[in-house]
Parts: C-alpha cells; sequence; structure tokens
C-alpha cells in the first residue's frame, strides 16, 4: 500500500485538496490501495445493504472507482448511480456498471431530487479528511421515506466527529451498527484500523 497516499487522504482539508489527491491516484488506486491491502469495506458494506432488504434505485456516495457498485451488482441489486469529487476516479467507475455517474461535491449537496432514491450506501467516504456527520442529513434526503441508508463510518473519525449524537438527532428508525476490519488481516501499515458499518432507514411519514 502507499502510505504516504493514505495519510494524505486522511489529512484532507478541501473540496480543491480531494480533487488533485485522487487526480493522482485514480489510476492506481485499486492496485495500490484496494487490492494490496484487502480493502473489506466496500463489500462488506454492500452485504450490509443486501441484508436489510435494500434494493433500488441506489445512490452510492463517494462512489471512486466504483467498488460498492461493482459489490452491489454481483448481488442482483440495482439500478446503481455513483456520485463523487473526482471526475478521474469516476472514469475508472463507468466500468462497473453505474446507471449514471455524477460529478459532485458531496458537502456542497447534491443536486438531486428529494427522496429519488430507494437506497444510498457509501463505503470509506465518512472518514477523516473526507465527510463528517453534517452530511448524513443531505444524504438522508436524497432517499425515499421508509428507505435504507448503509455506510461505513471509520472508528477513530465515528468518536472525534461526533456521529453518535447526529444519529440521535436524524428522523431514522432500525439504527445498526457493527464494527469490522477495514483491511485484510495482516496488511501492513493500518491493518488494524476499523470502521462502523451502519445501516438505517428514513423515518416514514405519518399517515
Amino acid at each position: 500500500m502507499n502510505d504516504e497516499l493514505l495519510k494524505a487522504a486522511y489529512a484532507l482539508r478541501t473540496p480543491d485538496d480531494s480533487r488533485r489527491l485522487y487526480a493522482a491516484w485514480a489510476e492506481t488506486y485499486d492496485s495500490t490501495f484496494a487490492q494490496a491491502t484487502g480493502y473489506r469495506i466496500p463489500a462488506l458494506v454492500a452485504a450490509a445493504f443486501a441484508a436489510e432488504g435494500g434494493a433500488g434505485p441506489v445512490i452510492d456516495i463517494g462512489a471512486g472507482t466504483g467498488l460498492v457498485g461493482a459489490a452491489l451488482g454481483a448481488l442482483g441489486i440495482g439500478p446503481v448511480d455513483g456520485a463523487d469529487i473526482s471526475p478521474q476516479m469516476l472514469a475508472i467507475a463507468a466500468g462497473r456498471g453505474y446507471r449514471h455517474l455524477i460529478e459532485a461535491d458531496v458537502t456542497a449537496g447534491l443536486a438531486l431530487p428529494e427522496g429519488g432514491y430507494a437506497g444510498a450506501i457509501s463505503a470509506g467516504t465518512f472518514t477523516m479528511g473526507h465527510l463528517g456527520p453534517e452530511a448524513l442529513a443531505p444524504v438522508l434526503r436524497l432517499v425515499a421515506p421508509g428507505g435504507l441508508v448503509a455506510i461505513t463510518v471509520n472508528l477513530q473519525h465515528y468518536a472525534q466527529a461526533g456521529f453518535a449524537a447526529a444519529f440521535a438527532t436524524l428522523p431514522i428508525t432500525d439504527l445498526r451498527q457493527t464494527e469490522e476490519a477495514i483491511y485484510a488481516a495482516g496488511s501492513a501499515g493500518h491493518s488494524g484500523d476499523t470502521a462502523m458499518i451502519v445501516t438505517f432507514r428514513r423515518k416514514a411519514q405519518a399517515a
């Protein structure tokens, strides 16, 4: 794994920082990071989404090179749209079965209809240098009442950024959280890092 790039990812501060890093990393992201570390999170969050009865259409937040889209496709879940700040990463994702790919800065909001998706999913984007709990409400807005959200949150970021308090204020039900290793056993560098796999539903509107 290119540990310097991962450190740079955790240290991002602005949208332009993100664009520069992922423009440089896009072509080698899968080989130098996902494959080199046995990156488990995309498959785990897709499996959690499926286990909770998730269905399409789905919006993949921080789609990157499309690892989550590929995992959902393997489970027969779709259609899937992907949103990411990096056009270079989305160019890689284009070969992984997405219906639409949207270049967007999630921190500035997504210009998509409220309630337009049956589900939302995100792997590795709610982490240091990326999205904090303030992005939960905008993501939830995209999901229809009763719709399912499945995300991963780096455990260190979860505690430091106050995700537990944020979940308590959202109009959600069926909150479930499971801690999982981010990388395969024995991978170098950050092999002990864990993340919360979090699923919840947008509260249905009162009759």
